[in-house]
Protein backbone atom coordinates (compact mmCIF):
# COMPACT_ATOMS: atom_id res chain seq x y z
CA UNK A 1 0.00 0.00 0.00
CA UNK A 2 2.97 2.34 0.92
CA UNK A 3 4.58 2.01 -2.57
CA UNK A 4 1.08 2.36 -4.32
CA UNK A 5 0.82 5.77 -2.41
CA UNK A 6 4.33 6.66 -3.33
CA UNK A 7 3.54 5.80 -6.81
CA UNK A 8 0.64 8.53 -6.70
CA UNK A 9 3.12 11.11 -5.48
CA UNK A 10 5.89 10.28 -7.42
CA UNK A 11 3.57 11.03 -10.47
CA UNK A 12 2.34 14.05 -9.80
CA UNK A 13 6.06 15.55 -8.89
CA UNK A 14 7.61 13.51 -12.30
CA UNK A 15 5.50 15.75 -14.14
CA UNK A 16 7.32 18.39 -13.12
CA UNK A 17 10.92 16.81 -12.35
CA UNK A 18 11.65 15.24 -15.47
CA UNK A 19 12.56 18.25 -16.92
CA UNK A 20 14.62 20.14 -14.01
CA UNK A 21 18.17 19.37 -13.50
CA UNK A 22 18.46 17.45 -10.44
CA UNK A 23 16.30 16.66 -7.90
CA UNK A 24 17.40 17.38 -4.29
CA UNK A 25 15.89 15.81 -0.81
CA UNK A 26 16.46 17.52 1.82
CA UNK A 27 17.09 16.13 5.49
CA UNK A 28 14.90 13.01 4.98
CA UNK A 29 13.44 11.82 7.72
CA UNK A 30 15.03 8.69 9.88
CA UNK A 31 12.50 6.38 8.93
CA UNK A 32 12.84 7.75 5.11
CA UNK A 33 13.34 4.59 3.32
CA UNK A 34 13.54 6.60 -0.44
CA UNK A 35 10.56 4.78 -1.75
CA UNK A 36 9.35 8.23 -3.22
CA UNK A 37 12.97 9.28 -4.51
CA UNK A 38 12.62 6.22 -6.27
CA UNK A 39 9.39 6.77 -7.76
CA UNK A 40 10.09 10.68 -8.73
CA UNK A 41 11.70 10.94 -12.27
CA UNK A 42 14.65 13.02 -12.74
CA UNK A 43 18.04 12.52 -14.54
CA UNK A 44 20.35 13.62 -11.13
CA UNK A 45 19.05 12.87 -7.73
CA UNK A 46 20.89 13.56 -4.52
CA UNK A 47 20.15 13.42 -0.78
CA UNK A 48 21.66 15.97 1.54
CA UNK A 49 21.12 15.79 5.19
CA UNK A 50 21.13 19.71 5.79
CA UNK A 51 20.03 22.76 4.14
CA UNK A 52 23.74 23.96 4.56
CA UNK A 53 24.24 21.20 2.48
CA UNK A 54 22.48 21.95 -0.92
CA UNK A 55 24.50 23.33 -3.83
CA UNK A 56 23.90 26.96 -4.67
CA UNK A 57 24.67 27.74 -8.52
CA UNK A 58 24.85 30.97 -9.93
CA UNK A 59 23.24 30.01 -13.33
CA UNK A 60 20.05 31.60 -13.74
CA UNK A 61 18.89 28.92 -16.42
CA UNK A 62 19.20 26.21 -13.93
CA UNK A 63 16.24 24.50 -12.43
CA UNK A 64 16.61 22.65 -9.49
CA UNK A 65 13.69 20.90 -7.59
CA UNK A 66 14.11 20.46 -4.15
CA UNK A 67 12.26 17.45 -1.47
CA UNK A 68 10.86 17.72 1.65
CA UNK A 69 9.06 14.83 2.37
CA UNK A 70 7.05 14.83 5.61
CA UNK A 71 9.78 16.99 7.27
CA UNK A 72 6.56 20.00 8.27
CA UNK A 73 4.64 17.21 10.08
CA UNK A 74 7.90 16.43 12.27
CA UNK A 75 8.84 20.28 12.48
CA UNK A 76 8.32 22.25 15.72
CA UNK A 77 10.12 25.40 13.28
CA UNK A 78 8.75 25.00 9.81
CA UNK A 79 10.20 28.84 9.70
CA UNK A 80 13.21 27.88 10.34
CA UNK A 81 13.39 24.64 8.03
CA UNK A 82 12.22 26.93 5.23
CA UNK A 83 14.44 30.47 5.71
CA UNK A 84 17.80 27.93 5.77
CA UNK A 85 16.25 26.43 2.87
CA UNK A 86 15.68 29.64 1.28
CA UNK A 87 19.06 30.65 1.65
CA UNK A 88 20.13 27.60 -0.85
CA UNK A 89 17.71 28.47 -3.57
CA UNK A 90 18.62 30.56 -7.09
CA UNK A 91 15.25 32.29 -8.99
CA UNK A 92 14.70 28.64 -10.86
CA UNK A 93 14.41 26.26 -7.86
CA UNK A 94 11.14 24.94 -7.01
CA UNK A 95 10.79 23.47 -3.76
CA UNK A 96 8.72 20.24 -3.92
CA UNK A 97 6.82 19.76 0.21
CA UNK A 98 4.90 16.52 0.72
CA UNK A 99 2.86 16.60 4.06
CA UNK A 100 0.01 15.31 5.77
CA UNK A 101 -3.19 17.61 6.11
CA UNK A 102 -5.08 18.56 9.02
CA UNK A 103 -7.95 16.12 7.68
CA UNK A 104 -5.39 13.42 8.10
CA UNK A 105 -4.52 13.90 12.35
CA UNK A 106 -8.36 12.32 13.14
CA UNK A 107 -7.24 9.04 11.10
CA UNK A 108 -3.46 8.81 12.21
CA UNK A 109 -5.27 9.05 16.04
CA UNK A 110 -7.96 6.33 14.92
CA UNK A 111 -5.63 3.58 13.43
CA UNK A 112 -3.21 4.28 16.29
CA UNK A 113 -6.35 4.07 18.93
CA UNK A 114 -7.50 0.25 16.86
CA UNK A 115 -3.69 -0.67 17.20
CA UNK A 116 -3.52 -0.97 13.07
CA UNK A 117 0.06 1.40 13.18
CA UNK A 118 2.74 2.31 15.68
CA UNK A 119 5.47 4.47 15.98
CA UNK A 120 5.58 8.17 16.77
CA UNK A 121 2.28 10.53 15.84
CA UNK A 122 3.21 13.66 13.35
CA UNK A 123 3.14 16.50 15.72
CA UNK A 124 2.54 19.29 12.98
CA UNK A 125 -0.42 19.97 10.55
CA UNK A 126 -0.73 22.96 9.44
CA UNK A 127 -3.61 24.56 7.12
CA UNK A 128 -3.39 26.04 3.51
CA UNK A 129 -3.52 29.80 5.11
CA UNK A 130 -0.59 28.93 8.02
CA UNK A 131 1.47 26.94 5.04
CA UNK A 132 1.03 30.29 2.41
CA UNK A 133 2.40 32.83 5.43
CA UNK A 134 4.83 30.87 6.32
CA UNK A 135 6.40 30.47 2.60
CA UNK A 136 6.25 33.86 2.14
CA UNK A 137 7.54 34.97 5.52
CA UNK A 138 10.45 32.69 4.58
CA UNK A 139 10.60 34.50 0.97
CA UNK A 140 8.77 32.56 -0.89
CA UNK A 141 5.53 31.54 -2.35
CA UNK A 142 3.09 28.87 -3.55
CA UNK A 143 3.04 27.89 -7.00
CA UNK A 144 0.24 25.22 -7.51
CA UNK A 145 -1.20 22.98 -4.38
CA UNK A 146 -2.72 19.49 -5.92
CA UNK A 147 -4.49 16.83 -3.58
CA UNK A 148 -2.23 13.64 -3.72
CA UNK A 149 -3.55 10.92 -1.59
CA UNK A 150 -7.26 10.01 -0.14
CA UNK A 151 -7.76 6.90 1.04
CA UNK A 152 -4.68 4.31 -0.86
CA UNK A 153 -6.52 1.07 -0.84
CA UNK A 154 -5.04 -2.65 -1.99
CA UNK A 155 -7.35 -3.45 -4.92
CA UNK A 156 -5.75 -1.12 -7.46
CA UNK A 157 -8.82 -0.10 -10.26
CA UNK A 158 -10.98 0.94 -6.53
CA UNK A 159 -8.33 2.57 -5.31
CA UNK A 160 -7.57 4.35 -9.00
CA UNK A 161 -11.04 5.46 -8.98
CA UNK A 162 -11.01 7.03 -5.99
CA UNK A 163 -7.94 9.22 -5.58
CA UNK A 164 -8.63 9.70 -9.98
CA UNK A 165 -12.24 10.62 -8.99
CA UNK A 166 -12.19 12.53 -5.35
CA UNK A 167 -9.34 15.76 -6.28
CA UNK A 168 -11.52 16.74 -9.04
CA UNK A 169 -14.38 17.24 -7.65
CA UNK A 170 -15.02 20.75 -6.02
CA UNK A 171 -14.57 20.92 -2.49
CA UNK A 172 -13.28 17.76 -1.91
CA UNK A 173 -9.69 18.43 -3.18
CA UNK A 174 -8.73 20.00 -0.15
CA UNK A 175 -9.82 17.14 1.99
CA UNK A 176 -7.00 14.80 0.39
CA UNK A 177 -5.03 13.46 3.51
CA UNK A 178 -1.69 14.11 1.23
CA UNK A 179 -0.69 17.39 -0.46
CA UNK A 180 1.92 18.38 -2.71
CA UNK A 181 2.99 22.14 -2.55
CA UNK A 182 4.77 23.52 -4.77
CA UNK A 183 6.82 26.90 -3.62
CA UNK A 184 9.26 29.45 -6.40
CA UNK A 185 11.60 31.38 -4.36
CA UNK A 186 11.03 35.31 -4.32
CA UNK A 187 13.84 36.80 -6.52
CA UNK A 188 15.75 39.12 -5.53
CA UNK A 189 17.21 42.25 -7.58
CA UNK A 190 19.12 41.26 -10.79
CA UNK A 191 20.30 42.66 -14.27
CA UNK A 192 17.82 43.71 -16.61
CA UNK A 193 17.22 40.64 -18.47
CA UNK A 194 17.17 41.13 -22.65
CA UNK A 195 13.98 41.00 -24.33
CA UNK A 196 12.81 39.72 -27.47
CA UNK A 197 9.23 40.84 -28.60
CA UNK A 198 8.00 38.32 -31.82
CA UNK A 199 4.93 39.67 -33.68
CA UNK A 200 3.11 37.43 -35.84
CA UNK A 201 1.70 39.49 -38.79
CA UNK A 202 -1.13 37.99 -41.97
CA UNK A 203 -2.43 40.86 -43.61
CA UNK A 204 -1.36 43.68 -40.71
CA UNK A 205 0.51 46.00 -42.96
CA UNK A 206 -1.47 48.82 -42.10
CA UNK A 207 -0.68 47.49 -38.25
CA UNK A 208 3.72 47.41 -38.65
CA UNK A 209 5.01 50.75 -39.04
CA UNK A 210 2.48 51.90 -35.90
CA UNK A 211 3.64 49.12 -34.16
CA UNK A 212 7.52 50.50 -34.06
CA UNK A 213 6.51 54.21 -33.57
CA UNK A 214 4.20 53.19 -30.65
CA UNK A 215 6.58 50.80 -28.81
CA UNK A 216 8.29 52.26 -25.42
CA UNK A 217 11.53 52.11 -23.60
CA UNK A 218 12.25 49.03 -21.52
CA UNK A 219 14.50 48.63 -18.56
CA UNK A 220 16.77 47.28 -20.85
CA UNK A 221 18.00 48.49 -24.48
CA UNK A 222 18.80 44.74 -25.39
CA UNK A 223 15.31 44.87 -27.42
CA UNK A 224 15.37 42.41 -30.39
CA UNK A 225 11.68 42.34 -32.38
CA UNK A 226 10.76 39.89 -34.99
CA UNK A 227 8.27 40.21 -37.38
CA UNK A 228 7.00 36.54 -38.32
CA UNK A 229 5.31 36.70 -41.67
CA UNK A 230 3.01 34.44 -42.87
CA UNK A 231 1.04 33.75 -46.03
CA UNK A 232 -0.48 37.18 -46.52
CA UNK A 233 -2.36 38.40 -49.08
CA UNK A 234 -1.83 42.91 -48.63
CA UNK A 235 2.12 43.34 -49.20
CA UNK A 236 2.91 42.27 -45.24
CA UNK A 237 6.25 41.34 -45.97
CA UNK A 238 6.91 44.14 -48.31
CA UNK A 239 6.22 46.22 -45.79
CA UNK A 240 8.40 44.57 -43.37
CA UNK A 241 11.22 44.93 -45.49
CA UNK A 242 10.67 48.76 -45.90
CA UNK A 243 10.47 49.05 -41.88
CA UNK A 244 13.99 47.41 -41.02
CA UNK A 245 16.34 49.91 -42.47
CA UNK A 246 14.04 52.53 -41.00
CA UNK A 247 13.65 51.25 -37.68
CA UNK A 248 17.12 49.67 -37.65
CA UNK A 249 18.59 52.15 -34.72
CA UNK A 250 15.91 51.78 -32.09
CA UNK A 251 16.07 48.06 -32.35
CA UNK A 252 17.28 44.87 -33.13
CA UNK A 253 14.72 44.00 -35.95
CA UNK A 254 14.43 40.65 -37.61
CA UNK A 255 12.35 39.48 -40.23
CA UNK A 256 11.03 35.62 -40.88
CA UNK A 257 8.64 34.36 -43.40
CA UNK A 258 6.44 31.02 -42.08
CA UNK A 259 6.13 28.09 -44.38
CA UNK A 260 3.45 26.61 -42.08
CA UNK A 261 0.16 28.29 -40.87
CA UNK A 262 -1.33 29.70 -38.16
CA UNK A 263 -0.44 32.16 -35.29
CA UNK A 264 1.41 28.78 -32.95
CA UNK A 265 3.10 27.81 -35.69
CA UNK A 266 4.51 31.91 -36.42
CA UNK A 267 5.23 31.87 -32.74
CA UNK A 268 7.28 29.06 -32.45
CA UNK A 269 9.63 30.02 -35.56
CA UNK A 270 9.74 33.42 -33.79
CA UNK A 271 11.04 31.78 -30.19
CA UNK A 272 13.50 29.27 -32.16
CA UNK A 273 15.55 32.07 -33.47
CA UNK A 274 15.13 34.54 -30.65
CA UNK A 275 18.60 35.66 -28.33
CA UNK A 276 16.46 37.34 -25.88
CA UNK A 277 16.74 36.10 -22.16
CA UNK A 278 13.17 37.12 -22.18
CA UNK A 279 10.44 36.40 -24.78
CA UNK A 280 6.84 37.87 -25.89
CA UNK A 281 4.45 38.22 -28.00
CA UNK A 282 2.77 41.08 -29.53
CA UNK A 283 -0.02 40.71 -31.44
CA UNK A 284 0.04 43.04 -35.19
CA UNK A 285 -3.31 44.13 -34.69
CA UNK A 286 -2.54 45.93 -31.59
CA UNK A 287 -5.48 45.62 -29.82
CA UNK A 288 -2.80 44.60 -26.59
CA UNK A 289 -1.12 48.07 -26.56
CA UNK A 290 2.32 48.11 -27.17
CA UNK A 291 2.50 50.95 -24.48
CA UNK A 292 1.72 47.99 -21.84
CA UNK A 293 4.21 45.77 -22.27
CA UNK A 294 6.64 47.12 -20.11
CA UNK A 295 4.25 46.10 -17.27
CA UNK A 296 4.87 42.67 -18.57
CA UNK A 297 8.81 42.75 -18.51
CA UNK A 298 9.06 44.90 -15.05
CA UNK A 299 6.48 41.88 -13.56
CA UNK A 300 9.03 39.27 -14.41
CA UNK A 301 12.23 41.47 -13.58
CA UNK A 302 10.36 41.54 -9.95
CA UNK A 303 9.61 38.46 -9.25
CA UNK A 304 5.73 38.53 -9.75
CA UNK A 305 5.91 35.42 -11.83
CA UNK A 306 8.01 33.20 -14.22
CA UNK A 307 4.96 33.41 -16.54
CA UNK A 308 3.43 36.82 -17.20
CA UNK A 309 -0.02 36.29 -18.82
CA UNK A 310 -2.18 39.19 -19.86
CA UNK A 311 -5.74 39.68 -18.69
CA UNK A 312 -8.29 41.44 -21.21
CA UNK A 313 -11.26 41.07 -19.03
CA UNK A 314 -10.85 43.61 -16.21
CA UNK A 315 -11.14 47.17 -17.96
CA UNK A 316 -13.91 47.76 -20.07
CA UNK A 317 -13.47 46.99 -23.92
CA UNK A 318 -13.29 49.49 -26.62
CA UNK A 319 -15.73 49.56 -29.20
CA UNK A 320 -16.50 45.95 -30.57
CA UNK A 321 -13.20 44.83 -29.80
CA UNK A 322 -14.96 41.45 -28.68
CA UNK A 323 -18.48 40.66 -29.15
CA UNK A 324 -20.17 39.21 -26.54
CA UNK A 325 -20.22 35.54 -27.46
CA UNK A 326 -16.71 36.08 -27.63
CA UNK A 327 -16.43 37.88 -24.03
CA UNK A 328 -18.47 34.65 -22.88
CA UNK A 329 -16.13 32.08 -23.98
CA UNK A 330 -13.41 33.79 -22.84
CA UNK A 331 -14.76 33.78 -18.97
CA UNK A 332 -15.90 29.97 -19.38
CA UNK A 333 -12.16 28.77 -20.86
CA UNK A 334 -10.98 31.06 -17.60
CA UNK A 335 -12.53 29.60 -15.20
CA UNK A 336 -12.65 26.43 -17.01
CA UNK A 337 -8.23 25.77 -16.91
CA UNK A 338 -8.29 27.46 -13.68
CA UNK A 339 -10.09 24.46 -12.77
CA UNK A 340 -8.04 22.34 -14.92
CA UNK A 341 -4.73 23.31 -14.11
CA UNK A 342 -4.89 24.15 -10.36
CA UNK A 343 -3.88 27.58 -11.38
CA UNK A 344 -5.55 30.85 -10.78
CA UNK A 345 -5.87 32.03 -14.18
CA UNK A 346 -7.83 35.62 -15.14
CA UNK A 347 -8.26 35.29 -19.15
CA UNK A 348 -6.85 31.92 -20.83
CA UNK A 349 -6.39 33.57 -24.72
CA UNK A 350 -5.24 37.06 -24.12
CA UNK A 351 -2.42 36.89 -27.41
CA UNK A 352 0.32 38.59 -24.98
CA UNK A 353 2.38 36.19 -22.69
CA UNK A 354 6.01 36.52 -21.15
CA UNK A 355 8.82 33.99 -19.81
CA UNK A 356 12.10 33.24 -20.05
CA UNK A 357 13.93 31.77 -23.10
CA UNK A 358 15.18 29.16 -20.91
CA UNK A 359 11.98 28.43 -19.31
CA UNK A 360 10.47 27.94 -23.54
CA UNK A 361 13.40 25.58 -23.91
CA UNK A 362 11.54 23.14 -20.70
CA UNK A 363 8.35 23.64 -22.92
CA UNK A 364 9.62 22.47 -25.63
CA UNK A 365 10.70 19.31 -24.22
CA UNK A 366 7.43 19.35 -22.04
CA UNK A 367 5.50 19.16 -25.35
CA UNK A 368 7.73 16.22 -26.82
CA UNK A 369 6.28 14.29 -24.05
CA UNK A 370 2.75 15.69 -23.50
CA UNK A 371 1.85 15.95 -27.21
CA UNK A 372 0.98 18.77 -30.17
CA UNK A 373 -2.33 19.53 -29.13
CA UNK A 374 -2.80 22.98 -29.39
CA UNK A 375 -2.98 24.69 -32.60
CA UNK A 376 -3.52 28.05 -31.00
CA UNK A 377 -1.02 28.11 -29.12
CA UNK A 378 -2.27 29.94 -25.88
CA UNK A 379 -3.43 26.77 -23.91
CA UNK A 380 -0.14 24.88 -24.70
CA UNK A 381 2.10 28.06 -22.93
CA UNK A 382 -0.31 27.77 -19.80
CA UNK A 383 -0.22 23.80 -19.47
CA UNK A 384 3.47 23.81 -19.70
CA UNK A 385 3.20 27.05 -17.12
CA UNK A 386 1.62 24.92 -14.82
CA UNK A 387 2.96 21.56 -15.05
CA UNK A 388 7.03 23.27 -15.06
CA UNK A 389 5.74 25.09 -12.06
CA UNK A 390 6.99 28.49 -13.52
CA UNK A 391 4.08 30.70 -11.21
CA UNK A 392 1.91 32.87 -13.19
CA UNK A 393 0.85 36.14 -12.42
CA UNK A 394 -2.27 38.44 -14.50
CA UNK A 395 -1.60 41.51 -16.17
CA UNK A 396 -4.78 43.52 -16.66
CA UNK A 397 -4.83 45.58 -20.09
CA UNK A 398 -7.22 47.60 -21.95
CA UNK A 399 -8.55 45.71 -24.92
CA UNK A 400 -8.17 48.10 -27.97
CA UNK A 401 -11.00 47.57 -31.36
CA UNK A 402 -9.29 46.75 -34.30
CA UNK A 403 -7.93 50.05 -36.68
CA UNK A 404 -6.95 48.09 -39.72
CA UNK A 405 -7.95 44.50 -41.06
CA UNK A 406 -10.07 41.83 -40.15
CA UNK A 407 -9.89 38.86 -37.38
CA UNK A 408 -8.60 35.82 -38.27
CA UNK A 409 -11.04 33.74 -35.57
CA UNK A 410 -13.91 31.79 -36.17
CA UNK A 411 -16.25 31.92 -33.00
CA UNK A 412 -17.84 28.20 -33.40
CA UNK A 413 -15.05 26.39 -34.85
CA UNK A 414 -12.41 27.26 -33.20
CA UNK A 415 -13.95 27.50 -30.22
CA UNK A 416 -15.03 23.97 -30.34
CA UNK A 417 -11.38 23.22 -30.71
CA UNK A 418 -10.83 25.04 -27.21
CA UNK A 419 -13.41 22.84 -25.58
CA UNK A 420 -12.25 19.97 -26.76
CA UNK A 421 -8.03 20.59 -25.68
CA UNK A 422 -9.96 21.52 -22.52
CA UNK A 423 -11.42 18.24 -22.19
CA UNK A 424 -8.27 16.71 -23.30
CA UNK A 425 -6.09 18.51 -20.76
CA UNK A 426 -8.60 17.47 -18.08
CA UNK A 427 -8.24 13.57 -18.99
CA UNK A 428 -4.26 13.87 -19.24
CA UNK A 429 -3.95 16.08 -16.17
CA UNK A 430 -6.27 15.70 -13.48
CA UNK A 431 -6.87 11.95 -13.94
CA UNK A 432 -3.91 10.36 -16.21
CA UNK A 433 -1.30 10.39 -13.27
CA UNK A 434 -3.85 8.54 -10.98
CA UNK A 435 -3.31 5.51 -13.25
Amino acid sequence: MRSYTYQLIGAEISATTRFCDQLIQVSPLPHDDELLMRSIECSKKNTVDDPQQIPISDDPNRRDALLLNGNFNSSSDIQALLQQVRGRMNRGARLFVVLYTPYAQWIFRLLTYFGLRSGALPTTFVTETELRSLLRLSGMEVVRIRPAVFFPLRIPFISWLINAILPVLPGIRRLALTWIVVARPLPKSAPAPSLTIVIPARNERGNLESALVRMPQFATNDVEIIFVEGNSADNTWQEIQRLLPLYSDRFRLVALQQTGRGKNDAVRLGFSKATGDLLTILDADLTMPPELLPRFYDAWCQGHGEFVNGNRLVYPMEGQAMRSLNLLGNRFFAKALSYVLGIRIGDSLCGTKLLARRDYERLVEWRECFGDFDPFGDFELLFASSELAMGVVDIPIRYLARTYGETNISRFRDGWLLLRMTVYGFFRLRLGRSR
